[in-house]
């Protein structure tokens, strides 16, 4: 499976980023449609991953104080490296604007795959949008 990523704005690829989000986030993890639109999309730098056939598979975001959010997988794309490949790409750009680092609030379950890119937990467990959480940071 090859894929193709590129950074991007939310007003050039609003409907493939939203596209992504919807099913993962609001469909899959019934994460209520009021919190998961924000003003910070308009002001972040996204990651977008297509497929192939240039169809949307995976997202994430770059907000301009460091952290990383939105970050999804479509279900039938999971586990094979495409989400390491965009966090690595994310983490790269983050350095050329000279970041000192970035965080993230991981799910619990997804907390071993920031884990293997270096992540370290920085909190304990909190809720966000009833799914269990945990905040992650990487220095750079």
């Amino acid at each position: 499976m090859l894929y193709n990523i590129k950074l991007t704005r939310w007003d050039k690829d609003k409907d493939a980023l939203s596209q992504i989000r919807r099913t993962v986030f609001i469909e899959e993890q019934n994460v209520p449609e009021e919190l998961e639109w924000d003003e910070d999309d308009k002001k972040s730098i996204h990651a977008l991953a297509t497929d192939n056939d240039n169809k949307p598979i995976a997202c994430a975001r770059l907000k301009m104080d460091g952290h990383i959010g939105r970050m999804a997988v479509l279900k039938e794309h999971r586990n094979t490296g495409i989400g390491t490949a965009m966090l690595n790409q994310i983490i790269n750009f983050a350095r050329t604007l000279k970041m000192k680092s970035v965080y993230l609030h991981a799910q619990t379950s997804a907390i071993p795959f920031y884990g293997k890119l270096g992540f370290i937990i920085t909190s304990d467990e909190f809720m966000d949008a009833g799914i269990p959480h945990k905040s992650m940071a990487l220095d750079l």
